[in-house]
């Protein structure tokens, strides 16, 4: 029986709960598609990004060079935080390192809200859609099993057929559920591993901006 057929038969439940798994199949095929690209040219990037503007001479080369590099703006809002503030706001209040920490945090999670985001949707469609598959399962047996009851001899031929079909949900579901989870551990580890070398960074910026005119003052 072809898919076509399968979903003919089908009734109001059960398409729903199939168009249900394939609109998170192809959510989340989209978001995988979409941040492998990203964090590839991310991690890529990330390192001559750094290291550009560690190798130049003053901080206005520096962020020119980082911004070569830096497609995704990863680095450039960090280098960006470690602007001087103008006076008369409480932002600017306080001491020039207390400044420095909530402005480079500030643009560390904007930054890292970025490399999140569809994580969230990954998990979701990973931890759901077995379910969701499995709803339609024990619909579709019940539905069978109901038809079955309207009259007839009942032998293993009558009874193979729709319950074999309503099994095909639990594997849909799974077959949506794996690529989402895979994608989210591999994501995650990449993200991380991201994460630290934008700590690592936005870190050294605060204690050399710290102890160093901030760059709208050296201009």
């Amino acid at each position: 029986m072809d898919l076509a057929q399968l979903v003919g038969q089908a009734d109001p439940v059960g398409r729903t709960v199939g168009f249900l798994l394939l609109a998170m199949s192809v959510a989340s095929w989209v978001v995988i598609l979409w941040k492998a690209w990203l964090l590839r040219r991310a991690g890529a990037d990330l390192g001559r990004a750094i290291a550009g503007f560690w190798q130049a001479g003053d901080w206005t080369q520096g962020r020119e060079r980082a911004a070569a590099f830096d497609r995704e703006s990863l680095v450039l809002p960090l280098l960006d935080a470690t602007a001087a503030l103008p006076p008369g706001s409480l932002a600017a209040a306080g001491s020039r390192s207390q400044q420095l920490t909530r402005a480079l945090r500030d643009a560390l999670h904007g930054v890292l809200d970025r490399l999140q985001f569809g994580q969230v949707l990954l998990a979701t469609v990973g931890a759901t859609a077995p379910f969701v598959g499995l709803l339609g399962t024990v619909w579709g047996i019940y539905h069978a099993l109901t038809g079955l009851g309207t009259g007839g001899p009942v032998g293993i031929d009558r009874v193979a057929g729709p319950v074999g079909e309503a099994l095909i949900m639990t594997a849909f579901g799974l077959a949506v559920a794996l690529p989402a989870v895979l994608a989210y551990n591999a994501f995650g580890r990449r993200i991380g591993r991201l994460e630290a070398d934008l700590e690592g960074f936005a870190f050294d910026l605060r204690e050399l901006a710290g102890g160093a005119p901030a760059p709208a003052e050296a201009a």
